[in-house]
């Protein structure tokens, strides 16, 4: 195999009560690469198309995270990664992931997958690292691995695949203002009271219970932010208004996605997921702003090989 095309799609995380540790993967947006060998050692940037993107190799999260890769497993050719950005970057959707998972997926297929999925992000995270100034794999596991993951340890990568409830449906709505994840850390508590920390424990616990137990009701009950929401919120734009307007419409919960200002909300059902999409997306007409809408069932399989040759 020479060359690679493949499709790495967009991610949600934190999910209300999983901050920096859970995460599930979207089916209906995300980029597309073609990573191809060269005869020259090393990564490079070639065509970029879409959002723009650094084309310097020391500063695209891409050929950051595959440079990670070559300094465990040596190759005597290069890779010339092209990029069709789709994913804005700064839109809470995992843009730096979804680079930084695809460019190792692709080069590793290319290499004839000397590690598996799991393995291939802890070298995905020194480009996510890069783009969010934190080392943590709560849009790369999803990515990688598809559907819902738990990071139990960002240190030693102790990541759970979970199940999907079979009718469950995201809808995301994305204003186009940028947000910086590095941003929106910053504003940030250091400590939380421990009350709040014990109802955030236990709303994420009810919310993997749910998804193993299929009960929908349970992961409506668990879907609170007791921790960052409060803080994160008020940088997004009509944030109450349209979460408000998602759960009215039937949504199971909503929240912010990632760092924003991307807002999610989860439903059972695409019929209601398109419900709550309409009704948010009232709330946001209202201002001059211009924004995109999804409606993705939860992606099981993550990053999707296209074709290859």
């Amino acid at each position: 195999m020479n060359q690679i095309k493949i499709f790495t799609p967009a991610s949600v995380a934190n999910v209300s009560c999983g901050f920096d540790v859970l995460g599930f993967c979207l089916d209906t947006i995300g980029d597309f690469m073609i990573v191809s060998k060269t005869d020259t050692p090393g990564v490079q940037i070639g065509s970029v198309t879409g959002e723009k993107v650094p084309k310097d190799p020391l500063k695209n999260v891409a050929s950051v995270a595959v440079l990670s890769l070559l300094e465990t497993h040596p190759s005597k050719c290069g890779f010339k990664i092209d990029i069709d950005k789709q994913i804005k970057p700064g839109s809470g959707i995992g843009s730096s992931a979804a680079s930084a998972a695809g460019a190792v997926f692709a080069v590793n297929e290319l290499l004839g997958k000397p590690f598996t999925r799991n393995e291939l992000i802890k070298f995905a995270l020194a480009g996510e690292s890069l783009a969010s100034g934190a080392y943590h794999a709560d849009n790369l596991a999803p990515v990688l691995l598809g559907g819902f993951t738990l990071v139990r340890s960002n240190k030693t990568l102790d990541i759970i695949k979970l199940p999907i409830p079979p009718e469950l449906f995201a809808t995301v709505i994305h204003p186009k203002i940028e947000l910086k994840t590095i941003h929106s850390r910053a504003i940030l508590k250091d400590t939380i009271p421990l009350n709040k920390a014990i109802e955030q424990w236990g709303n994420l616990g009810a919310f993997i219970s749910a998804l193993y137990t299929n009960d929908y009701e349970l992961l409506s009950r668990s879907m609170e932010d007791k921790v960052i929401e409060p803080y994160r919120s008020i940088l997004i734009p009509k944030f109450k208004e349209i979460k408000s307007a998602a759960l009215s419409s039937g949504a199971l919960g909503s929240g912010i996605s990632g760092s924003g200002p991307s807002i999610y909300a989860l439903s059972k059902g695409k019929e209601i997921a398109k419900k709550v999409g309409f009704s948010m997306e009232l709330e946001l007409k209202k201002l001059d702003i211009e924004f995109d809408l999804h409606i993705s069932k939860i992606n099981h399989e993550g990053i999707k090989i296209i074709s290859h040759s």
